[in-house]
C-alpha cells in the first residue's frame, strides 16, 4: 500500500471518527500522554500478533476489550494463541512505562543514586561482595559527571514548586533553597531543564518498567491490582490449586546501565 493511500485512509478515519482534520488531531494527540499510551499499547499488540503468526506459526486472535456480560476470570488478557489444532492460551501484552525515569526523579542526583542502590541486584556490573553504595557513586562520577557540577542542584516540577512556595517553611533547608532558585521559572522552562537532564541520563541508564495489571472490580473477579505469580508462569499455575488467590508480586522493573 502506497504512502499516499495510507495518508488518505488516515485522514478519512480522523474525519469520520473525530470530526476534524489531521492537523488538529496531531496537536490533540501531542497534548494527551494518556491517548499516546493507549495508541502505543495497540501498536504493541499488533506487532506482537504479527510476530507470533509470521515467525512462530501460531494462530492468534485478539480478545475484545469491551465484553457484553461477565468476562471469564481466566480470560483477562489481550490475545488468544495456540499451535495448529492445539490448546488455546491467553497472553497479556504488558506495555512498558514511557516515563519511568521521570517518575522516579532520576534527574536529581539523590534520586538517581537511591534508585540504583535499590535495584542494584538488577545491575550486571555490581560486585555483590563489595559495598554497593560506593560502586554506584563511582559509576555516576565516571559516567554521568555533570551531576558533580552542572546538574548538582535539584530540579522540581512546576506544580511542586508552586505548592511548596504556598507553604514555605520558616526553617531553611536544602530543598527550600533549591525551590527558591526555581520560583521564577515558567512551566515550560522547568520542563525543558528536566527533559535535558533525562536525555543526558538515558545515554547511560534506562528503566524498563511495566504497568500494574488493572481491574479489581467484581466484574473482573480479580483480588489484586498487581500481577499474580500464576499469570506469568504456567508451570507454577499447574502446581497450584486453581482456586488459590495467588501471590502478590511487585511491578516488574529492569535496569539497563552501561559499564
Amino acid at each position: 500500500m502506497s504512502q499516499a493511500n495510507i495518508l488518505d485512509r488516515l485522514a478519512r478515519f480522523v474525519r469520520e471518527v473525530f470530526k476534524t482534520n489531521l492537523e488538529i488531531f496531531l496537536e490533540a494527540l501531542k497534548l494527551s500522554p494518556n491517548a499516546q499510551g493507549y495508541v502505543g499499547g495497540s501498536i504493541t499488540e499488533l506487532l506482537l500478533k504479527q510476530k507470533l503468526e509470521q515467525e512462530y506459526d501460531l494462530e492468534v486472535k485478539r480478545i475484545r476489550e469491551k465484553w457484553e456480560g461477565r468476562k471469564h476470570p481466566q480470560h483477562h488478557g489481550d490475545l488468544y494463541f495456540r499451535q495448529p489444532n492445539g490448546c488455546w492460551f491467553v497472553m497479556e501484552s504488558k506495555g512498558v512505562k514511557s516515563n519511568s525515569e521521570k517518575w522516579h526523579k532520576l534527574y536529581n542526583y539523590a534520586g538517581l543514586k537511591k534508585f540504583l542502590i535499590l535495584h542494584a541486584d538488577k545491575i550486571a556490573w555490581i560486585k555483590p561482595q563489595e559495598p554497593v553504595e560506593s560502586q554506584i557513586i563511582e559509576w555516576i562520577q565516571a559516567n554521568l559527571p555533570k551531576f558533580q557540577n552542572e546538574y548538582a542542584s535539584n530540579l522540581y516540577e512546576y506544580e511542586d514548586v508552586k505548592k511548596y512556595l504556598q507553604a514555605f517553611p520558616r526553617r531553611e533547608t536544602e530543598r527550600s533553597r533549591a525551590i527558591h532558585q526555581l520560583k521564577n521559572f515558567t512551566r515550560d522552562e522547568l520542563d525543558r531543564q528536566i527533559a535535558e537532564r533525562l536525555a543526558y541520563i538515558m545515554t547511560q541508564v534506562k528503566v524498563l518498567e511495566t504497568h500494574f495489571v488493572s481491574g479489581t472490580s467484581g466484574v473482573s473477579q480479580r483480588t489484586l491490582a498487581t500481577p499474580r505469580k500464576d499469570e506469568f508462569n504456567w508451570n507454577d499455575y499447574l502446581k497450584q490449586n486453581a482456586k488459590i488467590k495467588g501471590k502478590k508480586t511487585q511491578r516488574t522493573a529492569t535496569l539497563v546501565c552501561r559499564r
